[in-house]
């Protein structure tokens, strides 16, 4: 029997999808998602584990969650309760931490960003000396000189 009986044949969409995905942008975007994911952790911790208990400590705890409005049933002392109850509630504390968290994140992420620009910056600012004449340059610069001098 011949080995050709029993090749498995593959589907003409499965090479181009190999291509597809072997391409160096959608590598790249896979490698930006993964890092960002990591980052994004990073972000994350600190602004939960060090910048909020700062903030928590110098406005002495302050947590908005608990304002809200309650549109639909009684009111409760809490969004906790009202949530269980079911009564329908508008959570303006809620959008107010969110808020407060996007613009402590977005704070972190420029000062990372302006950091790493700065060291980018230097490493780029480094004087590269210049390059060596070529030969031709010599040469041609030896017989200016020798025109000059007669």
């Amino acid at each position: 029997m011949s080995d050709s009986k029993h090749a498995i044949h593959t589907p003409g969409w499965v090479g181009d999808f190999q291509k597809f995905i072997m391409r160096g942008n959608v590598l790249d975007l896979a490698i930006g998602v993964v890092v960002g994911a990591a980052f994004t952790a990073i972000v994350n911790s600190a602004v939960k584990d060090l910048i909020t208990p700062i903030i928590g400590l110098l406005t002495g705890g302050v947590d908005f969650s608990n304002i809200f409005v309650t549109l639909k049933g009684q009111h409760f002392a809490t969004l906790e309760e009202a949530q269980k109850a079911g009564a329908v509630t508008l959570n303006i504390g809620v959008f107010l931490n969110a808020v407060i968290q996007f613009l402590i994140i977005a704070f972190f992420v420029f000062w990372v960003i302006r950091i790493i620009g700065k060291l980018y910056r230097k490493k780029e600012e480094a004087p590269a000396a210049p390059p060596a004449p070529s030969k031709e340059a010599v040469l041609l610069t030896e017989i200016r000189d020798l025109l000059a001098n007669r």
